[in-house]
């Protein structure tokens, strides 16, 4: 009886603690694009995640930049770029406690309002 018992009570503990854990997500890369769905051309488009700053060149009215890899991506980004002559941004952008996108292609969504430039919209596209 004591060994049935013995067993019934370890058992379970020996699973829950034989297990390892392992990471949910990898962390990156991640593919970038930038959609502007804005009225207005975008040139000189830069964007800015973390230490790691890539340029997009110029983005037509309701077009689509190509994917540029990135170590890491989030739903927020720092863009630069020039609009009818005046250098539009995002303001500056904190990624302390942003949730990371993983291995995917995103697409953000980039409008003009108050000259600024806003992420309106991020589309998860695929997995890489």
């Amino acid at each position: 009886m004591n060994r049935f018992l013995v067993i019934t009570l370890l058992l379970p503990l020996l699973c829950c603690f034989s297990c390892k854990k392992t990471e949910f997500a990898p962390v990156g890369p991640t593919d970038v694009r930038i959609k502007n769905i804005s009225g207005i051309e975008l040139t000189n488009v830069v964007v800015r995640i973390k230490e790691e700053e890539i340029s997009f060149g110029t983005i037509g009215v309701s077009g689509i930049s190509e994917y540029h890899l990135f170590e890491m991506a989030f739903p927020k980004a720092y863009i630069s770029a020039k609009a009818n002559n005046e250098i539009l941004n995002t303001g500056p952008v904190d990624f302390t406690y942003m949730n990371y996108f993983g291995q995917n292609r995103i697409t953000y969504d980039v409008t003009v309002e108050n000259s600024l430039i806003v992420i309106k919209n991020v589309t998860l596209d695929s997995p890489l």
